[in-house]
């Protein structure tokens, strides 16, 4: 072999190696899930599946719970989560708002006008502002705690709608002082209201299923998902606090905290439902700060889980797929872009059975959490198909942020805009938070297109067929999200 055909080789082989351990990660939290399920089968006679979370028993003393509700120019979503929350069933003498607002534009008076409103009904709620934004959410939340009464700190993000019941379900939770968190699974207010959120819907469903029940019944770590958990206030101190030097502060401080032995409980029977974004360029914003994020929490909590003593190897393994996961776009766009100079220098593709083994595992983790939620078999061709293109054509978007974050790159914390969009034909067009413009990068994904599009025509030319059908889906994948970002951020008012 030349040296060019090792210098494209190992990088693929690498790429493709490092796919297949992620994907061994993923199938072992599959039988983690349904074994889970299987034992709550068995001994409370529920038919799987069904709800597998613990119910606990009622305290005899309800404890000070106080609400943060960290919040930045959210005129569209603002007072239906204030809504919610005053709403919730609680012994309202027991329960402390904590409106966080680093708002700039007209929330400030929204706010404002429903504090004053709940206070005369005899709420206990703070309109609290800052001078400046520094730290960004974890600093709000960071400000708020420090006057927080509550022995408890529920968090919600602006663009989500608890149930009544949220707090009753559980605090209850927290009677075993070693718990330090307890986190509900995210439902979806607009999931059908197009391909793009049907899509972002099954991937995160697979994580609120399998991922998090999975980690949490191995006894391995889980995160605390920004929103819809609530914190021991004793555990955010023990931990070292918010920090604001990444992007995923939540993953950040979970880490934190499970390292000094704090217990995290997960409620996949109790949802929180949330508004998905309805644009590529906001799927983006989100990815961006998610992806980069955990770039970010691996670069400072790895070495630290390694070399933790007490932590066994099982604990240690999923947690390094689990900060690591979105390395995942680095080495699927390093596989997808080497694969043409593969095709042109007649690389052998014996090593391309990893990648399908890979996409297998891959289809029973997704499957998994398809089927719990009624989907059928026929619908999981179509649909998960389609979300690979999809993530795939996210990848370059979200190597580049993750590379930044192992790189020590930093950049503000940009937020998701909310749309207030619950079903089909509701409008986002005069939506004042768009940025319109054409990010620089989708003109790259316009590019590789065309360089997929080589890729078929090299294999069909030299009768090389064997990655025809994945050049195609990432045709599809780049071609969709370079069209939709560019038709989302020229979209008229």
């Amino acid at each position: 072999m030349t040296f060019l055909q090792y210098l494209v080789l190992i990088p693929f082989l690498l790429a493709i190696l490092f796919i297949f351990a992620y994907s061994l990660s993923q199938v072992g939290l599959v039988f983690a899930y349904w074994k889970k399920g299987t034992e709550a089968q068995r001994h409370r006679g529920t038919k799987w599946p069904e709800d597998i979370s613990v119910v606990m028993p009622e305290p005899n003393v309800w404890p000070v719970v106080t609400v943060q509700l960290p919040v930045y120019n959210e005129r569209y979503v603002i007072e239906r989560l204030m809504a919610a929350v005053v709403a919730f069933d609680y012994p309202q003498e027991l329960l402390e708002i904590q409106l966080l607002d680093d708002s700039t534009d007209d929330t400030i008076d929204i706010i404002a006008h429903r504090v004053a409103e709940y206070a005369a009904q005899g709420f206990n709620i703070k309109h609290i502002r800052r001078s400046d934004r520094t730290g960004f959410k974890a600093g709000a939340l960071a400000h708020g705690l420090t006057i927080a009464r509550g022995e408890f700190i529920a968090i919600f993000d602006a663009d989500f709608v608890p149930k009544p019941e949220y707090l009753k379900k559980s605090i209850p939770h927290f009677s075993d002082p070693g718990v330090g968190v307890v986190q509900s699974r995210w439902g979806h207010l607009n999931e059908d209201y197009s391909l793009i959120t049907r899509m972002q819907d099954f991937g995160l469903d697979a994580h609120f299923t399998v991922e998090q029940v999975g980690r949490n019944a191995g006894g391995h770590f889980i995160n605390f998902n920004g929103t819809a958990g609530v914190w021991r206030k004793s555990t955010i101190t023990d931990a070292g606090g918010w920090s604001a030097d990444t992007l995923t502060e939540d993953l950040d401080l979970s880490y934190r905290a499970q390292q000094r032995g704090w217990r995290f409980v997960y409620l996949e029977g109790l949802v929180s439902p949330a508004e998905l974004p309805v644009t590529v360029p906001a799927v983006k914003s989100q990815q961006y700060r998610w992806t980069k994020g955990a770039a970010e929490c691996a670069r400072k909590n790895l070495g630290n889980v390694w070399r933790a003593p007490d932590l066994s190897f099982a604990t240690k393994w999923y947690a390094t797929f689990h900060l690591l996961n979105s390395s995942i776009f680095i080495a699927t766009l390093l596989t997808a872009l080497l694969s043409v100079p593969m095709l042109a220098l007649r690389l052998g593709w014996g090593w391309l059975t990893f990648f399908q083994l890979s996409l297998v595992i891959m289809g029973v983790f997704y499957w998994t959490a398809f089927h719990r939620k009624g989907g059928t078999f026929w619908q999981f061709v179509v649909t998960f198909p389609t979300f690979l293109g999809i993530m795939l054509g996210l990848s370059l978007h979200n190597a580049v942020a993750v590379i930044e974050g192992y790189l020590g790159h930093k950049t503000p914390f940009i937020r998701t805009p909310k749309f207030n969009v619950n079903q089909r034909g509701d409008r986002w067009q005069a939506n004042a938070y768009l940025a319109r413009k054409i990010p620089p990068l989708t003109w790259v994904e316009w590019g590789l297109v065309f360089y997929f599009l080589g890729g078929i025509v090299l294999g069909l030319v030299t009768h090389n067929y064997s990655a025809l059908a994945f050049h195609t889906v990432l045709v599809l994948g780049f071609g969709f999200i370079a069209y939709w970002s560019v038709r989302h951020s020229l979209a008229k008012p």
